[in-house]
């Protein structure tokens, strides 16, 4: 199993050219020069993973951002998670909540999509995370709970992997939970997880994704059961990835 360690995974969603590797230069000198006491991760459009994999040095771990649950076969367009693997990918993000929702993924694919990860020796980073209109009815800690309980297959158990919490709401709004409602949710997150796999997954990571920047990392880090962050925009800037990381 991988460390209990804090994650810091950047997601760059579709957004990223071989004129933006110079971002995993920056990185690279700067993770040489003083590493972080958190795993770092980096996880880019699938046509950047290989070069910035050759590129990434010691420290700096590449992922995917979702694959398909089956190994091979007509799906046009589509990766299978040994084709991230055999590109250098080591870890992949399933069920943002832009697959789930503009792709209409449920938590049985998502659970699919994981047991294909482990599989290939990925490690699943599982998204989970409610609406503005779940949150304004009470029913944050009911969706994710429901969300953990489906889309964390029991094959997980005594695997290497994360969970992330990313209020659905929050994400490139600029909007935060307060600390508290994130720490809510995490202790519903952590409940559920030990619920679906046991005691074993007392130390896995849960991530909180949802507008993570380099002035408000260092106190969301500290709440409770905050085992690390999955950021998007802020991953695009070294300078700002770096700002997150020194507050880990």
């Amino acid at each position: 199993m991988k460390s209990s360690m804090k994650l810091i995974a950047g997601n760059w969603k579709m957004n990223g050219l071989g004129a933006n590797l110079t971002v995993v230069e920056t990185l690279r000198a700067a993770l040489a020069a003083d590493r972080p006491a958190c795993r770092v991760a980096l996880c880019p459009p699938a046509t950047l993973i290989e070069r910035m994999a050759r590129m990434a040095g010691e420290g700096l771990e590449i992922g995917g951002q979702d694959c398909r649950a089956e190994t091979h076969g007509a799906f046009t367009g589509d990766l299978s998670a040994a084709m991230l693997k055999d590109a250098g990918a080591t870890l992949v993000i399933l069920g943002h909540s832009e697959r789930r929702q503009g792709h209409g993924e449920s938590d049985l694919l998502v659970s699919a999509k994981a047991e294909a990860a482990l599989a290939a020796g990925l490690e699943p980073i599982v998204c989970v995370g409610e609406t503005l209109a779940q949150r304004e009815a009470g029913r944050a800690v009911e969706v994710v709970r429901s969300q953990i309980m489906a889309s964390l297959p029991l094959a997980l158990t005594g695997r290497g992997f994360a969970v992330a919490y990313e209020p659905v709401w929050a994400i490139g709004t600029g909007l935060t939970p307060t600390l508290d409602q994130i720490e809510e949710v995490h202790r519903a997150v952590r409940a559920a997880m030990i619920e679906r796999l046991g005691l074993g997954v007392a130390a896995t990571p849960i991530l909180y994704g949802g507008s993570v920047k380099p002035d408000n990392a260092r106190e969301i880090l500290a709440v409770p059961e905050v085992g690390g962050a999955l950021v998007g925009g802020a991953s695009l800037k070294a300078v700002d990835f770096l700002g997150i990381l020194r507050g880990a």
